[in-house]
């Protein structure tokens, strides 16, 4: 095949070229030696972060600067330019990921969106084939696969920051782009990108269990970060004794939908533990995007600055983990130890299938009631039905004794699973802070098949108004209706909230927790489930009901009478009183 014949240039132009070239395979380098950095700890990987940043930065004014050279000279493509701006949209999410900063989310938004408004995949389509030939033609298929995972990315940081709409229109696309692939070229990952669709759009419609409607009838999309509206008030000069600041968020339940190694707990709980971005303040409770006349940040822009560097944190620092193994569990458990500063909290959560022991009966509670299975991989020989086999314990099960160690500091830990009463009776063996919070290992039988859409306890964790609502199986609830119910649920949270404050039975560990805007919001919505739950009549048991460890005082907090009617005027505002115990059924009420 011919090559294209050199194109003239003067010693400016040659400069201007040759210059671009070298940021562009020192960004290549750069970007390709992330992968390498270790996962955990968080200085080891900021200055390369920071290195690479600083290239792509340089990367992208060049190119503005000199587009008209490059284009004539270099023969500069636009999806090359797509390719750059995908590279740092991708660089600001794993930012994102490394930091729990929410605001690394709109940057790389910005730049997803700017490839987008801007058309630089637009040669990836067929229509646009027909005017390619020769070895253009030949790097088609890889081009059509860049832009396939800049769907899935994009889509990725809409679904984070709940651009509901833009995120349903960006599955329609991708839906139309799979089609235009695999019609086109039969590749061999045909199946790999139809399963990605078939997974994007259950996720979505696992997580729009409620549904919140407005005068038209047209849904809303509501916000579950935290924000100055939702934050749960706390008498004044209370002492703040521990603040939250890191957080491992760990998934693995078989039955659950996922997405990009997100379960549905886990993306509710890692949305529960943020603060709003601070782009979104003004508009922190409904969805508009895209927001209109919104002009896409184009370069890194001064984020880094404003970020980790100054020492400010606005959210704790978190860990997401897909079916972790026992071992990269352990290593990222012992980092987030390691890197816990002194008054600092950890948060555990775990959203994992039970692993139940051999013994019902045992005086080893480390190890004998069994606990939760993190990763379902089998290693070596050891599946085998042997006898020998019968008595080894599951080798990523993590037991209660596991924990032991980490009790050292102070522990808050969130038990989500069908064996959640193994973490019941964890030691203080070291005097620190420790809080578990354990849910319910059953539900009713009407609700079973419901679990593929995310766990009941996480959910009341997340957003206890929708968890009410999904319990008495309401599907549609007008805005002013939820309005009205939402206020009657921050009317429970701050009667909660002075009960915990002048509660004189409550174990010490609660308070040292209060503190924290985020632990005392995952506290008191807890006590909000457990009344719920016990009112509720289908729901008949100690097993359906979540318990605390050390236990929340009864008399004073759990069981108080003033709690119990604020849920019944709730339920009485929705409609459903009837699914709710009456006051003679029940002495607690007054």
């Amino acid at each position: 095949m011919a090559t294209e014949p050199p194109v003239a240039m003067d010693e400016g132009e040659r400069k201007i070229v040759n210059e671009f070239c070298h940021h562009l395979e020192k960004s290549k380098q750069l970007f390709n030696g992330l992968r390498d950095l270790p996962q955990y700890g968080h200085k080891q990987w900021q200055s390369y972060f920071g290195r690479t940043f600083d290239v792509y930065t340089k990367l992208w004014k060049f190119q503005q600067q000199h587009r008209q050279v490059l284009d004539t000279k270099y023969g500069l493509k636009r999806w090359q330019i797509g390719e750059v701006a995908s590279k740092i949209g991708q660089l600001y999410y794993h930012y994102y990921l490394r930091t729990s900063e929410t605001n690394y989310l709109n940057e790389a938004f910005s730049f997803y969106s700017a490839i987008r408004m801007r058309a630089y995949y637009s040669k990836a389509s067929k229509e646009e084939r027909s005017n390619l030939t020769g070895q253009n033609l030949l790097h088609m298929p890889d081009l059509m696969v860049k832009k396939l995972r800049y769907y899935a990315r994009f889509i990725v940081v809409c679904l984070l920051l709940k651009k509901m709409k833009l995120v349903r229109d960006l599955v329609r696309e991708l839906s139309k782009q799979i089609d235009d692939y695999t019609g086109t070229y039969e590749p061999d990952d045909q199946m790999e990108w139809n399963l990605v669709l078939g997974e994007i759009k259950a996720f979505i419609e696992a997580d729009n269990i409620i549904n919140v409607v407005d005068a038209d009838s047209s849904m809303m999309v509501l916000s579950h970060r935290l924000t100055p509206l939702n934050t749960p008030p706390q008498d004044k000069g209370a002492p703040v004794y521990l603040t939250l600041q890191e957080i491992l968020i760990v998934g693995n339940c078989h039955e659950q939908v996922k997405f990009s190694e997100l379960t549905l707990d886990m993306f509710r709980m890692l949305q529960t533990l943020e603060r709003e971005p601070q782009d979104d303040l003004t508009n922190q409770i409904y969805d508009t995007s895209p927001a209109p006349g919104r002009q896409p940040m184009l370069g890194p822009q001064s984020s880094l600055e404003n970020g980790d560097r100054t020492g400010v944190r606005d959210n704790p620092h978190k860990y997401l983990l897909y079916k972790p193994t026992f071992g990269q569990l352990n290593t990222f458990l012992a980092s987030a130890f390691k890197e816990l500063p002194p008054n600092g909290a950890m948060v555990l959560y775990i959203s994992a299938d039970g692993c139940h022991g051999n013994q019902k009966h045992t005086d080893d509670a480390a190890y004998d009631l069994g606990g939760v299975i993190t990763n379902s991989r089998r290693e070596g020989e050891e599946t085998s039905k042997t006898k020998r086999a019968s008595h080894l314990k599951e080798i990523h099960c993590l037991h209660p004794g596991d924990l032991y160690p980490y009790t050292r500091k102070p522990l808050f830990l969130i038990v989500d699973s069908s064996n959640s009463s193994a973490f019941q009776n964890v030691p203080n063996l070291f005097g620190q802070p420790l809080v578990c919070l354990l849910s319910p290992e059953q539900v009713p039988a009407t609700m079973q098949e419901q679990q593929q859409k995310g766990s009941l306890f996480t959910l009341f964790l997340h957003c206890p108004l929708m968890a009410l609502c999904f319990v008495c199986k309401m599907v549609d609830v007008p805005v002013a209706l939820w309005d009205k119910c939402q206020a009657q649920v921050d009317k429970f949270v701050a009667e909660s909230s002075r009960l915990f404050s002048r509660s004189r039975k409550l174990d010490h560990s609660y308070m040292q927790f209060f503190g924290d805007d985020f632990l005392r919001l995952i506290l008191l919505r807890f006590v909000f489930c457990y009344i719920v739950l016990i009112l509720h009549r289908s729901f008949k048991g100690p097993s359906y009901y979540p318990v605390s460890h050390p236990p929340l005082p009864t008399d004073e907090i759990l069981e108080h009478p003033a709690l119990y009617r604020i849920v019944l005027d709730l339920a009485s505002l929705l409609d459903v009183r009837g699914l709710f115990t009456e006051p003679g059924e029940t002495d607690i009420i007054a």
